[in-house]
């Protein structure tokens, strides 16, 4: 665990104690705690514009076709 010696505003420390004695949590720790893993549960990765490109002209690509195992083997060429 990686301690931190923060100065907060005292409107987030009002926040922070509200937190706290909404969700019945011990301290202040553990209310910030709460809500870093709250907004991490709404992070969306960003995907870069040429991870997008690449997606697209993969999924405009069109696959073999094949009934069987077998089948694909004599498409592809093995065995």
């Amino acid at each position: 665990m990686v301690k931190a010696n923060i100065d907060i505003p005292e409107r987030q420390n009002r926040i922070l104690n509200i937190v706290k004695g909404q969700h019945g949590l011990k301290n202040k720790q553990e209310a910030l705690v709460f809500i870093l893993e709250d907004y991490e549960k709404n992070l969306e990765p960003e995907v870069r514009p040429e991870y997008i490109k690449k997606l697209k002209r993969i999924d405009k690509q069109k696959g073999i076709s094949f009934k069987n195992i077998d089948d694909l083997r004599k498409q592809i060429g093995a065995g």
